[in-house]
């Protein structure tokens, strides 16, 4: 049964295109290493035409370790 909740949202999603083409992780064929390779090839083609380019990476993957998830659910 979660099978088929699965699928009919999945073709849903992909139908009603709900979430962009620049999505990775949650689409079919796109990983975080899709991610990685597309965000490379833009800045080193910045980079290649002579701009400069900062990047600052974030990690969230903590945040929502110290809140608590009954008031996310709740928002």
């Amino acid at each position: 049964m979660e099978r088929l909740v699965l699928d009919f949202i999945s073709k849903h999603i992909e139908d009603q295109e709900v979430i962009g083409s620049g999505q990775h992780r949650f689409t079919k064929s796109k990983s975080c290493l899709t991610n990685l390779i597309a965000f490379y090839d833009i800045i080193t083609g910045w980079l290649d035409k002579g701009r400069a380019e900062d990047v600052i990476y974030l990690d969230f993957s903590k945040a929502f370790d110290s809140v608590s998830h009954n008031i996310l659910f709740r928002k």
